[in-house]
């Protein structure tokens, strides 16, 4: 029997009881739960690992199914420092199993952003010296240049980027920070997928 007939004639069934009117015998359709049934069905599991908002980065067991992540458990074969430390497994919080709903997400980032103050001074610079570098210290060495792109921090203004503009303001960007101070004053925290990557002195440049 149909689903639209099942609804049709639901509330007009006497079905057949047993164990003294406690159960009752009906014949509609139960194809909703293969949908239930299958919510935990994959096709392989693979290793990954993710950030979320932690430096842990603790491995997991991703289940695949149709190429689209399913659902993830802890993966627990991490190898033991020395024989008297305790076992630290399993890793892996509760925030990161609920991770996988987030590569789907609408509000995941796909492409590198960066502060649009920012951006257009590069491309200036760009435009007159030839060399990244020097285009980066044309910015950072003149106060009006740099104090217009540092007092839009905070007022987002984020505008989509190419990815080898944004490796080269990356990469000349610490080129002059450590010619300038030092190799020591060059930091970096880099997340594995997704990842965000916060540098020295653009301060504006993020991807996910």
């Amino acid at each position: 029997m149909s689903n639209f007939i099942d609804r049709l004639s639901y509330f007009t069934k006497s079905p057949d009881t047993f164990s003294d009117g406690h159960g009752i015998t009906t014949d509609e359709s139960r194809s909703w739960e293969k949908a239930y049934r299958g919510r935990s069905s994959h096709d392989k599991v693979v290793r990954s690992a993710h950030g979320v908002n932690c430096t842990g980065s603790c491995s997991w067991k991703i289940y695949v199914k149709n190429g689209l992540v399913t659902w993830e458990t802890q993966q627990t074969d991490y190898p033991k420092t020395r024989p008297d430390l305790p076992n630290h497994e399993p890793r892996g919080c509760a925030r990161g199993a609920s991770y996988s709903w987030y590569l789907y997400s609408a509000a995941r980032l796909k492409y590198p952003l960066v502060r649009g103050k920012l951006l257009a001074s590069w491309r200036q610079a760009k435009a007159e010296f030839p060399d990244p570098v020097d285009a980066w210290g044309s910015i950072v060495s003149d106060p009006k240049k740099a104090r217009e792109y540092k007092k839009a921090r905070g007022l987002g203004g984020f505008v989509r980027a190419e990815w080898d503009e944004v490796n080269e303001i990356t990469a000349a960007s610490n080129v002059y920070t450590a010619k300038e101070f030092g190799p020591d004053r060059i930091i970096g925290f880099h997340r594995s997928r997704p990842c965000r990557w916060f540098l020295t002195l653009p301060a504006a440049v993020i991807c996910r």
